[in-house]
């Protein structure tokens, strides 16, 4: 039962919940007699703010291109930056709608949105302010992440980057957050090696912290760059990728609570090696995922990530649906909130047309037919046109 306020208001058997609210009314019931409710999916790492599309280097990476060869012939990051920063606000604006509708349909209901393809302050705040613009006018939940340390500009060097976002960048940030223009909620650095090394990171981070921003930033993704030593020393909420982390680096984030957000999307993509999962889980370590979405990782669909966390990353189902719900919104400040179907907490849900909630998993690529209804705060905001029409899996 969901409360007018979007609120769970009451979680048990069938018979217990209609004798409690025998006297109530309404505004919309459904039935979901052999279906499963489960919690909306939360998506923990996107890029989906940007401008030019990359479909034509996934030839290159076919044909063995590294992602660094890529980008140090002007590829990559760079690119999408080029685009970005031409497009207007109105462009960026309307293929940002249609990519959160998307997730939206394959059951995401709280979305980690970076900025990051500008690399200059009047462009960071253009996608800003369409993050902030979505988060308003859109029924689905955002965690906004100020990204700007995604790459050193061109005609930069990384400590003239570094500077250039601790003396100007975050003080507007702050005060466009003082006034409600723009509210952030993480901040994020690249922290790899000819990208921002970790005394750049440390200091980017270190600034961000003190203007009130959750730390949840990229590290030890191509290189071993002791991110995973840094993170858990400022107190960073999480750190995604960790594909070359350390021993070290796992038992530090275990302590500090610093959950891992894997992005197994990426690691399949880029070909690289699978992120340590079944370490960081025994090790104790709070493992989340998340889609990457972004223009060298296309991928919208959380049950597809979820999939390949299974397959590739040797997780359990119920590992890496936990780690798509309450463990993804740990890693953005919300477990509180969200993440799981408890009293109180935000009535963000999926009903999937199957008894077994397993089949969200097992049918790589087929949430399209399987997911019936999408619901943010109580309200459907995606109903299946074929729902209904369809035997259960």
């Amino acid at each position: 039962v969901v409360c007018r306020d979007g609120c769970i208001k009451a979680v048990g058997q069938a018979d217990v919940i209609r004798n409690q609210f025998s006297g109530a009314t309404f505004e919309r019931i459904i039935d979901c007699s052999g279906k499963c409710v489960l919690p909306g999916l939360v998506d923990a790492h996107t890029h989906p703010v940007w401008a030019g599309d990359r479909v034509h280097e996934f030839a290159m990476k076919l044909a063995g291109a590294s992602y660094m060869e890529i980008h140090q012939a002007g590829g990559g990051i760079h690119f999408t930056v080029e685009h970005t920063r031409k497009a207007t606000e109105e462009e960026l604006f309307n293929t940002f709608k249609h990519r959160l509708e998307c997730m939206r349909r394959a059951g995401s209901t709280l979305v980690e949105c970076k900025s990051g393809y500008g690399l200059n302050l009047e462009t960071e705040l253009k996608m800003l302010r369409v993050i902030e613009r979505a988060k308003q006018s859109m029924d689905i939940g955002i965690s906004t992440t100020y990204c700007g340390a995604h790459s050193v500009p061109k005609g930069k060097t990384a400590t003239e980057a570094t500077d250039d976002i601790i003396n100007n960048h975050l003080p507007k940030l702050k005060e466009l957050k003082l006034s409600g223009e723009i509210d952030v909620n993480n901040i994020d650095v690249f922290c790899e090696k000819g990208v921002f090394d970790l005394d750049s990171t440390r200091r980017i981070l270190q600034a961000g912290k003190d203007i009130g921003l959750q730390i949840n930033f990229h590290g030890d993704e191509l290189h071993p760059m002791k991110s995973a030593e840094l993170g858990a020393e400022l107190g960073a909420q999480a750190i995604s990728h960790l594909e070359e982390v350390s021993d070290e680096g796992i038992m530090a984030m275990a302590r500090a609570k610093c959950a891992a957000v894997l992005l197994p999307t990426t690691a399949y993509m880029l070909r690289l090696k699978q992120p340590q999962a079944r370490k960081m889980l025994e090790e104790g370590v709070i493992v989340a995922l998340g889609s990457d979405f972004n223009p060298n990782a296309y991928c919208f669909s959380m049950p597809m990530v979820m999939h390949l966390a299974c397959v590739n990353m040797k997780m359990s189902m119920n590992e890496a649906l936990a780690a798509a719900t309450i463990n993804a919104a740990y890693a953005l400040g919300k477990s509180d909130t969200h993440g799981s179907i408890e009293t109180g907490k935000q009535g963000d849900l999926v009903i999937i047309n199957s008894s077994r909630w397993e089949h969200l998993i097992y049918q790589f690529g087929g949430h399209e037919a399987l997911i019936d209804y999408v619901i943010v705060k109580g309200r459907v905001v995606y109903q299946n046109e074929r729902c209904g029409t369809m035997s259960s899996y």
